[in-house]
């Protein structure tokens, strides 16, 4: 995923994995993040149950862009992790 505001996870090179010992700790924080990004999403839903007046309803609208990149993102580094790190 790359676009003018993101650089790319580089790729590795054929069947080269990410060494073990930094494997663990990535796939640690990923999970963590994965926690923290449930939680800003789950308050991002709950405060679109309730009618909001500008600028927080745009403050909302802001919020959920930035949930679903977020999510996206998350999405591809768990894939990348998942593709280079032993099973």
């Amino acid at each position: 995923m790359t676009d003018s505001n993101h650089r790319s996870i580089p790729a590795l090179s054929g069947d080269e994995n990410i060494p073990e010992e930094h494997a663990v700790e990535i796939r640690r924080l990923a999970h963590d993040l994965s926690n923290a990004l449930e939680i800003i999403l789950q308050t991002s839903y709950l405060l679109s149950t309730v009618e909001l007046k500008a600028p927080a309803k745009d403050w909302l609208e802001m919020l959920d862009s930035g949930v679903s990149r977020a999510l996206e993102l998350n999405l591809a580094l768990r894939t990348y992790i998942k593709e280079h790190t032993p099973a």
